[in-house]
């Protein structure tokens, strides 16, 4: 039976329908990285998945006050839900996450569940928000259950991440050279063994529901 007693406010005790029981699940979480290419890259991705993926959360580098339009646009464009994270934002299933320009963003794990954390700080890799902040505090909260991408972007950011992760067993994926606009930071992953598979853009959303269905 894919119900459970439950009690809510206004209501006598009833039952709680299975799709909103799964959200409530705990949610192994989807971590992405991108810059130079990634907006259009991420709206490759993030098109192409169903409404009741798994939680996603996203460092894409994008300048202050951009990043809640981005957002906007791409709720527009998707099935699943994408806003800018606040600071305490549950990273529930059909739900995606994105890193507000000029602040990091972190996980963090209570009561089995994964929230978003905000915040001010220095640069990382020269970057706010950064992709190896987001990657390196997935692997101190989720370890092996985690699903790391990295997608196109000049530089770095995000591979000494990803190997954190790799090294702990999480999956963790590049993206090809001929589908990146800049085959930097996906690179930069492989070249450290960080990335367990090296994928081309159009089989990333693939990607992320074969994780899901494993969970």
């Amino acid at each position: 039976m894919n119900k459970v007693e439950t009690e809510r406010p206004g209501s006598a005790p009833g039952v709680l329908p299975f799709q909103e029981l799964r959200a409530l699940a705990v949610n192994k979480p989807v971590v992405v990285g991108s810059s130079t290419g990634g907006a259009q890259a991420l709206e490759v991705v993030l098109t192409a998945l169903p409404a009741d993926s798994p939680g996603i959360a996203i460092v894409q580098h994008m300048p202050e006050r951009f990043t809640a339009m981005y957002a906007q646009r791409l709720d527009g464009l998707c099935a699943v839900r994408v806003r800018e994270a606040r600071d305490g934002d549950r990273l529930e299933r059909g739900t995606v996450l994105i890193a507000p320009g000029g602040r990091h963003l972190r996980l963090r794990k209570a009561a089995g569940q994964y929230f978003a954390q905000v915040l001010d700080g220095p640069p990382v890799n020269r970057h706010k928000p950064a992709v190896d902040v987001l990657f390196r505090s997935a692997a101190e909260c989720a370890g092996a259950d985690v699903l790391a991408l990295l997608l196109t972007g000049m530089g770095d950011d995000g591979a000494r991440g990803m190997k954190q992760l790799h090294d702990l067993g999480a999956q963790t994926i590049a993206q090809d050279e001929a589908s990146c606009v800049v085959f930097g930071m996906p690179m930069e992953a492989i070249k450290l063994g960080a990335a367990e598979r090296v994928l081309p853009l159009d089989q990333m959303a693939g990607a992320i529901l074969q994780f899901d269905a494993r969970r």
